[in-house]
């Protein structure tokens, strides 16, 4: 059955065979395992999620693929299709049992951070995610400090998780296709953050801040936002120069800053 991708929902179905394999390998998948799959498209990677695991929820926004998934895969009695949105989705009504949610999905270019900022809030049901994305911000994802690609999403998603790039996908893999190359994106989610600050909010307001003038030294990105005597203490408490740059600071020193 033919159905033509929307533009508007940021549908590019992942075509190549070779690639799907590829990326259900890397998944490490095994028969005790529940997946929430995000966009199922026309169930090429569902069917495949299925012979492994113990069952498959798989969300797909576009009614027209609905009504094909429905009928195509009446005889897989581990899959559940479910027509919602991911981003208004509560992933606490799937029953895992005493196990977690593995998340995979070939999602939307231009909600990929409200799609894991969405996932992040439902962390405690879920032990890894594996997400199709943009090449450019899944190296945003995993960039390190002191880099040009490091920034305030950066430090969120390695707060919650441990991100890394498992391999590019070319953007002839999908129709239509895409301008630019893609990745396959692990966020290994943490039992506990690599840090311990007493208030998450204003651990990540400070960091809004600084990277929302990232030119500017921290000094000037955070004016009014951090008392200047605080700023004072924190130079001094961590060694930096004060015309020091947000992108310099680590995690660690950010959660530093925010105990002072």
């Amino acid at each position: 059955m033919h159905i033509k991708p929307k533009k508007s929902l940021g549908q590019n179905f992942l075509v190549d065979r070779n690639i799907r394999e590829k990326i259900l390998n890397s998944c490490n998948l095994k028969p005790e395992d529940i997946v929430l799959e995000i966009g199922a498209g026309k169930g090429e990677i569902t069917g495949l999620i299925a012979v492994k695991v113990k069952s498959v929820h798989a969300l797909e926004i576009d009614k027209r693929l609905i009504e094909f998934l429905v009928p195509e895969f009446k005889g897989s009695a581990n899959i559940k299709f479910i027509n919602e949105d991911i981003l208004k989705f509560d992933l606490s009504k799937i029953n895992c049992g005493k196990g977690k949610l593995i998340v995979l999905g070939n999602i939307p270019y231009y909600i990929s951070s409200p799609i894991i900022e969405h996932l992040f809030k439902y962390r405690q049901f879920i032990s890894n995610i594996f997400l199709t994305v943009q090449k450019e911000f899944a190296e945003r994802v995993v960039a390190s400090p002191g880099t040009k690609k490091y920034g305030s999403f950066s430090c969120f998603a390695q707060y919650y998780s441990s991100p890394k790039i498992i391999f590019n996908i070319s953007k002839g893999c999908f129709r239509p296709q895409p301008k630019v190359d893609s990745a396959l994106l692990n966020l290994s989610v943490r039992d506990n953050p690599p840090v311990k600050v007493d208030d998450e909010a204003a651990l990540f307001k400070i960091i809004r801040a600084a990277f929302n003038k990232r030119r500017k030294t921290l000094r000037n990105s955070l004016e009014g936002v951090v008392p200047k005597s605080a700023l004072d203490d924190f130079f001094i408490s961590r060694k930096l120069d004060k015309n020091t740059r947000p992108e310099c600071l680590s995690l660690e020193d950010f959660a530093e800053l925010s105990r002072i």
